[in-house]
């Protein structure tokens, strides 16, 4: 029985390598999947998933306004079935794009694996992956550590200067230049002025 699957983290954590990892063992096995990526997200290139230790594959990008239901129905009838969807940078969606997904689940019976932020740099839920906690099936933590060891959990953002900002848009486009990954203790001191990004 196909499932909606979330597995989430904070940055670097290596969440895309595993989406890429995992896509590779269905095609190895001559299965077709379908990658998706937010149109906007254009790190890599566009329509492109790319992982830090250099991984990459090709994706289908799509806007905010997409059908995520009828683009991957589509994509399914063009073709092999589709074994598997796999999404990244599941924050970038919208509540819709996740109950569509869970649609592809339920009435496509197609497993769809998604991968993505818990939280924003002021620790805030994306909406994308609040509706995710509420109605995946399985929820899986992709771990990564802060500077003093402990589990990170959280993100701070770093502007053009390098110092933590508290303010600004919760989606912003970034990676190791922006962004550093905190357990909550650290998290709480860089919010509060306590901590600079020269000692990560």
């Amino acid at each position: 029985m196909a499932k909606l699957y979330f597995n989430y983290s904070t940055m670097n954590a290596g969440k895309s390598t595993m989406l890429l990892q995992a896509a590779y063992n269905y095609e190895e096995r001559g299965m077709r999947v379908l990658l998706l990526i937010a149109a906007f997200d254009e790190r890599a290139g566009k329509g492109v998933i790319g992982s830090r230790i250099g991984l990459q594959a090709n994706a289908v990008a799509f806007e905010q306004d997409a059908d995520l239901l009828a683009l991957i129905a589509e994509q399914g009838a063009a073709g092999e079935p589709i074994a598997c969807v796999f999404v990244d940078e599941a924050h970038f969606m919208t509540r819709e794009h996740i109950w569509q997904l869970a649609r592809v689940v339920d009435r496509l019976d197609i497993p769809v694996m998604v991968y993505g932020l818990r939280t924003d740099f002021q620790g805030k839920l994306f909406p994308a992956s609040q509706e995710l906690m509420a109605i995946s099936d399985e929820m899986r933590e992709v771990r990564t550590i802060c500077h003093c060891g402990r589990k990170a959990t959280m993100v701070v953002r770093l502007d053009g200067n390098g110092a933590v900002a508290r303010e600004g848009a919760q989606i912003e486009v970034g990676g190791n230049e922006k962004y550093v990954s905190l357990c909550r203790r650290h998290w709480d001191d860089a919010m509060n002025g306590e901590w600079v990004a020269e000692r990560a």
